[in-house]
């Protein structure tokens, strides 16, 4: 379900959009290709949270982490 909202653009902001619709045709008005982008944004901010909650949860098993992989090193076989 899609609600009916009113947003303020600046005039060459509107202009780039409207440049960039006629262009890439894949879109058919200005909600839509506005609704896209939004959730591109929306996407990206997520998978940066997500990102920067791994190398945290990383962070703190560093050493555990590391010394398992010293543990696995010794069982490889020389070549």
């Amino acid at each position: 379900m899609k609600t009916e909202t009113a947003i303020m653009l600046p005039e060459d902001l509107l202009q780039t959009i409207d440049r960039l619709l006629g262009q890439l045709r894949q879109y058919k008005n200005r909600s839509e290709f506005i609704e896209s982008i939004l959730r591109l944004v929306i996407e990206h901010i997520t998978r940066k949270e997500q990102n920067s909650s791994d190398i945290e949860i990383i962070g703190q098993r560093a050493e555990y982490l590391n010394q398992e992989t010293l543990d696995a090193l010794t069982y490889q076989v020389p070549l």
